[in-house]
């Protein structure tokens, strides 16, 4: 911890909850309160202060990633049933992608939204492993990464990765971050006025073994979960907890976790706390630093 004590408020983590099975997917509500997947149990899980843990949808299609738009909609990954969907607050329901032309995405896994109100999502195979997902053939011949533009049209961004995964942009949306789980990076591409992706990059590399177990879960510490900070400075999942890399790709050290890490995401009143998403428990720890400022974060 030593070596991000700069950025850490404190230098130990909380435990908010634990006796899950794998916990993934986290995002916090500007109302104060956490949701998150234990996706082999099938159900969205909610923390807040006042009542703990509830259950918040059962079944949930062994959802993974979520994330809100501006409007406090929740995004969703589904991966039992190939899809990104949007839940409103009126209980509306839409599915926004679930085939690139005739054929089923594999199982979108992280999402992101853009500046500009699109959504960007990672589309590995892991929801086609059993326990996190429903085991079955693959119609897609690649695992891309796919924009929805603001409107509502799907574009295939990149096609080249293992299995793209955790996401997240920069501040100024000037930068998309992209981990690839088998290869142990992560890529960097700048992002176009018109949103699309430019000029990927290695941004930074060997983390971890990249080896996921039969059942879908990561062996030792994989690039998952990334989420980045209002300094730049980008956090991934990897061996021992929680990588924190700096804008100009060095890493600057570790927050150690005592369980192999899923995901992550900024979130408390201020969003300088972290909260973990860590096999069977969910973690807290305060930071310094903010995450960098999303739509929904300051939504209107």
């Amino acid at each position: 911890m030593s070596e991000v004590a700069d950025l850490a408020e404190l230098d130990t983590l909380e435990r908010l909850a634990t006796g899950f099975s794998f916990t993934e997917g986290p995002i916090w509500h500007p109302e104060q309160y956490l949701l998150f997947s234990d996706m082999p149990q099938d159900v969205r899980r909610r923390w807040d202060p006042q009542h703990g843990i509830t259950v918040a949808m059962r079944p949930a299609n062994k959802c993974n990633g979520m994330t809100l738009t501006r409007g406090l909609s929740l995004l969703v990954c589904e991966h039992s049933t190939s899809s990104v969907v949007i839940e409103h607050p009126s209980g509306k329901r839409e599915v926004l992608a679930s085939h690139w032309g005739d054929r089923e995405l594999n199982a979108p896994n992280d999402i992101v939204v853009g500046r500009d109100d699109s959504i960007y999502f990672s589309d590995p195979i892991y929801g086609r492993m059993p326990v996190d997902g429903i085991e079955r053939d693959q119609d897609l011949d690649f695992q891309g990464l796919y924009r929805i533009s603001p409107a509502g049209e799907l574009q295939l961004l990149v096609d080249d990765f293992g299995q793209p995964n955790g996401l997240c942009f920069s501040p100024g949306y000037d930068k998309l971050y992209v981990n690839d789980t088998p290869r142990c990076h992560i890529r960097v591409f700048d992002v176009a006025g018109d949103g699309t992706l430019l000029d990927g990059k290695v941004f930074h590399e060997n983390i971890g073994t990249g080896v996921v177990g039969p059942t879908g879960e990561p062996e030792g510490g994989v690039a998952d979960g990334m989420k980045c900070d209002e300094l730049g400075n980008v956090y991934c999942t990897g061996p021992d907890g929680v990588w924190v890399i700096e804008p100009d790709g060095s890493r600057l050290g570790v927050i150690p976790v005592p369980e192999i890490v899923g995901n992550l995401n900024w979130g408390g009143p201020d969003w300088k706390t972290l909260y973990l998403a860590a096999t069977t428990s969910i973690y807290r720890i305060r930071m310094r630093v903010a995450g960098h400022p999303e739509p929904y974060m300051q939504p209107g």
